[in-house]
């Protein structure tokens, strides 16, 4: 059954992505038969000026988002590029209130708005209730490096160098997450980053102690490139360090690798060796702001890759609801919503996960 599954999703892809195989840097009709390092590098291949809607979806879909669900529905008209939320992809057990899903809605926009002022677009973009509606004016072509970012940059689950960053770096990263509405927490102290591995540690039990939570998350797991390549989406273990495996043998050996003081000894490892640690967090707690903290978490990712740093997202103190409050008078927040935890520094390649081409998330 999971043979048949993967060789008609394989053959669906190649049939929806062989309309446009002329156009440059898309999918060819051979997909069928692609293999996973070659499917990743047609995603991250660089934008080219036509078709534009195609392009600018297309990296737009780069962007971070939620145990790699892609949960977008972008449609176009004349110069008009709208942004939906695809809830047929929401992971309730993690995101109960699709805080998660709305911030990457957000990461999609930053995407498509950089790319479009490399094409010499002009984004504007206004939030309308789920949706996030993006007008197009014509402008003169404004490279960046945030742009030329976007198909290498990665989540990068994985120990780092240990090394300081700069100031100079800090003050980047910082001023890349400036959004308004929208403040940043960047901590470098040891102290302060073992507080945040506290929260981390906490939040990061209760999931695994969680049998809906362990579900969600396991049906998301690609445990190979056959079962990337069939779906497109989710977390491909390779990219977190993991061996690429069967599924009939990844399985039943989950519970052996996938244990609470196994992952509690990773993430432990993981932020002692950071830089840093950055914590954003929305005036107020609502779809809107929730994109804005989308659009700064999409910089800050952006600008740590231009500048050759790597980073990974530890959100379990923010995810669990019974422990945000407290991360977030450990923070210093009030009232407010601490909405994403992100920890940085220089670290190493690990191969990137997949996405869905236009073609699959595109309506009309």
């Amino acid at each position: 059954m999971e043979r048949t599954f993967v060789v008609d999703r394989r053959q669906f892809i190649a049939t929806a992505l062989g309309l446009s195989a002329a156009a440059v840097g898309g999918f060819p009709a051979a997909a069928a038969t692609m293999t996973y390092d070659e499917a990743v590098r047609m995603s991250r291949a660089p934008l080219q000026p036509a078709p534009r809607d195609r392009e600018l979806v297309r990296f737009a879909t780069l962007a971070a988002n939620s145990h790699n669900t892609q949960p977008w529905i972008f449609s176009a008209r004349g110069n008009e590029i709208t942004i939906s939320p695809d809830f047929t992809r929401r992971c309730p057990a993690v995101d109960p209130d699709d805080h998660h899903l709305f911030v990457s809605l957000g990461c999609a926009a930053e995407n498509l708005i950089l790319a479009a002022s490399t094409l010499g677009w002009r984004a504007d973009p206004t939030v309308d209730g789920d949706r996030i509606v993006i007008a197009l004016e014509e402008a003169p072509p404004a490279a960046s490096a945030l742009a030329a970012a976007i198909p290498v940059r990665q989540c990068t689950r994985a120990a780092f160098d240990g090394r300081p960053a700069a100031p100079e770096t800090l003050r980047r990263l910082e001023d890349a997450c400036r959004e308004p509405n929208v403040a940043a927490i960047l901590m470098t102290e040891r102290a302060a980053i073992a507080g945040v591995t506290d929260y981390v540690l906490e939040g990061n039990s209760a999931q695994m102690r969680d049998q809906t939570f362990m579900r969600e998350l396991v049906s998301w797991i690609r445990f190979n490139e056959a079962d990337a390549l069939a779906t497109l989406d989710g977390l491909f273990a390779p990219a977190s360090g993991n061996p690429s495996l069967p599924s009939w043998l990844a399985r039943p050996l989950l519970r052996f690798f996938l244990t609470e003081s196994g992952e509690n000894k990773k993430y432990r490892e993981q932020l002692a060796s950071s830089a840093g640690v950055v914590v954003l967090a929305a005036d107020r707690s609502d779809k809107s702001h929730w994109i804005a903290v989308g659009r700064a978490c999409q910089r800050f990712g952006l600008q740590a890759t231009a500048l050759g740093l790597k980073y990974s997202f530890v959100n379990q103190p923010v995810e669990v609801a019974a422990l945000r409050p407290q991360f977030a008078t450990f923070l210093g927040l009030g009232e407010r919503r601490p909405d994403i935890v992100m920890r940085f520094g220089a670290g190493p390649d690990l191969p990137k996960s997949p996405r869905r081409p236009p073609e699959l998330v595109m309506r009309s």
